[in-house]
């Protein structure tokens, strides 16, 4: 034998040496024991929707995994079976095969990697942006604060629309209802809500439920435009999604959400909306033969949401003083506020956002029914400039709208009535407002001052449009003061006020100036 051959030799078994080392250090870590699995299978599939066997120990909103990979929850417990919504549509199932039940709940990823990211409830990425950073998982379905861990809701969410600023204003940790019939405008005003955080320290999530994938794809381009995108998490459950996906999306958001909360920041959940949810909630209950109440909707609807929107809500400052604002979206039919879902979110929540398809289509935007809306937190919240300034606003307004109704019949000839219809007309030219036309603070502030001291009283509905869009320019060249004030939630003084309605009146002046000398 040469010497390379024994070399060769030498080497192999020094390499099978220590081979055999690393497997006895392995072994010898080796925790030793019985594996538990449980594994039933599909007895029916149907839907989206199967039956299964062979879990009695199953919990309701259990996690199961199916041997073709896709993902289900429980959501109905028989004595010989349970029921289980699929969450993914990879492919059908088969009767016979194996389900394998993964003892834990459906959880939502959270964490700072999530900003800015377009997501489905599970965490999966939607926006090929590459894969999440995520710090942890949460179960979807939590608790909400107990009374003892809320504190007072009187931080301003402000949403940078007047009419809702001034008359509705929204706090931080209020849920406040948008309510309207379809294409009034309700997710504008949401998404409006979303963007006027982008000088805030708010970390918004926009959850989309059996949305048109064309109507998300605006809202996140108009939130890349002009919003803070960085801030904002988008978890969308499509039209197209399977139905378990779309169910658990609000509580996905939410948990999302939570985990800023509990830090001792301030998020805002825009859930749109909750129409569908309930009717996805009523589908999967009718296919997993629940017993249908009134409207075909299962019993615990009302559960369904009031469990879901409590967990929005303002922590004590022992709780780190966090908060979640819920801005959810309903939708009704021909303006009926009285149907089921809408009247049990009514009262669920702290006011409503009406929209009126009459207002809209008179090009009243955003379409606000001012009788009909309301919120229950309200002044509490509302900044302390803005609460001097639109002290009569909605007293006026509604003396206007019952005014203007009996003037239908018959000229008015009393100069005073004549006086509180033409200002109720310029309340109404300054309530409408385009769409990402938003006011901060100091600019609302002005316009109201400036219309309770007649400034506007002279001008056409026109050129209240043009001035409100030249008011934030020169608001911040010659009343920085108020600014100021404003930015820092205090009164204006006598003087700071002087200045706003005189910034005002120069630009009403100008205006008129260059109408007159225009050439007819």
């Amino acid at each position: 034998m040469t010497e390379a051959s024994r070399e060769d030799i030498s080497a192999g078994l020094g390499h099978w040496t220590d081979w055999l080392e690393r497997s006895r250090d392995r072994l010898s870590r080796l925790t030793l024991g019985p594996s538990v699995r449980r594994v039933g299978r599909v007895e029916s599939f149907a839907d989206g929707v199967a039956f299964i066997s062979g879990l009695p120990q199953a919990r309701l909103n259990e996690l199961l995994r199916f041997e073709n990979g896709s993902l289900g929850f429980v959501t109905a417990l028989d004595v010989d079976s349970v029921g289980a919504v699929l969450l993914d549509d990879v492919g059908a199932i088969e009767a016979g095969a194996a389900v394998e039940g993964l003892g834990k709940t459906a959880l939502a990823p959270v964490g700072p990697g999530l900003l800015g990211r377009v997501i489905d409830p599970l965490g999966r990425p939607l926006d090929n942006a590459g894969a999440l950073l995520v710090e942890g998982y949460q179960p979807i379905e939590r608790d909400a604060p107990s009374i003892i861990d809320r504190d007072l809701v009187t931080e301003p969410l402000e949403t940078g629309l007047l009419v809702i600023d001034s008359m509705f204003s929204i706090g931080r940790g209020q849920r406040e209802l948008i309510l309207g019939d379809r294409a009034t405008g309700k997710t504008a005003i949401a998404v409006d809500a979303i963007l006027n955080q982008r000088q805030t320290d708010v970390i918004c999530v926009y959850v989309a439920i059996g949305q048109r994938s064309t109507a998300v794809e605006r809202v996140i381009e108009a939130v890349r435009a002009r919003g803070a995108p960085e801030r904002t998490i988008f978890v969308v459950a499509a039209a197209s999604s399977a139905p378990g996906l779309q169910w658990i999306a609000p509580f996905a958001g939410f948990a999302m959400a939570e985990y800023f909360r509990d830090r001792g920041g301030h998020a805002l959940v825009v859930v749109d909306d909750l129409t569908k949810h309930a009717a996805t909630h009523r589908e999967l209950a009718l296919l997993t033969r629940e017993p249908p109440g009134r409207e075909a909707y299962p019993g615990d609807i009302f559960y369904l949401h009031a469990r879901l929107l409590e967990r929005a809500a303002k922590l004590s400052q022992a709780k780190g003083g966090g908060s979640i604002t819920a801005l959810p979206i309903a939708e009704t039919e021909a303006g009926n506020l009285s149907a089921y879902i809408p009247t049990n979110l009514i009262s669920i929540t702290d006011g409503q956002i009406v929209l009126d398809s009459r207002l809209f289509a008179a090009n009243q935007r955003p379409a606000v029914d001012v009788g009909l809306s309301v919120s229950r937190v309200g002044g509490k919240a509302q900044p302390a400039a803005l609460k001097q300034a639109s002290a009569r606003l909605r007293l006026q307004y509604s003396q206007f709208l019952e005014l203007e109704m009996f003037s239908r019949f018959g000229g008015v000839s009393i100069r005073l009535v004549q006086n509180e219809i033409t200002r109720g007309q310029r309340i109404r030219a300054l309530l409408t407002q385009e769409r990402f036309a938003l006011l901060r603070q100091a600019d609302q502030v002005a316009l109201l001052l400036a219309l309770d001291a007649g400034a506007l009283d002279t001008l056409d509905s026109s050129a209240i449009a043009q001035l409100r869009h030249q008011v934030p320019d020169r608001v911040d060249r010659d009343a920085p003061e108020a600014i100021q004030a404003c930015r820092f939630g205090r009164a204006l003084d006598e003087t700071q006020q002087n200045a706003l309605i005189r910034v005002v009146e120069a630009l009403a002046s100008e205006i008129r100036a260059a109408k007159s000398s225009a050439p007819t």
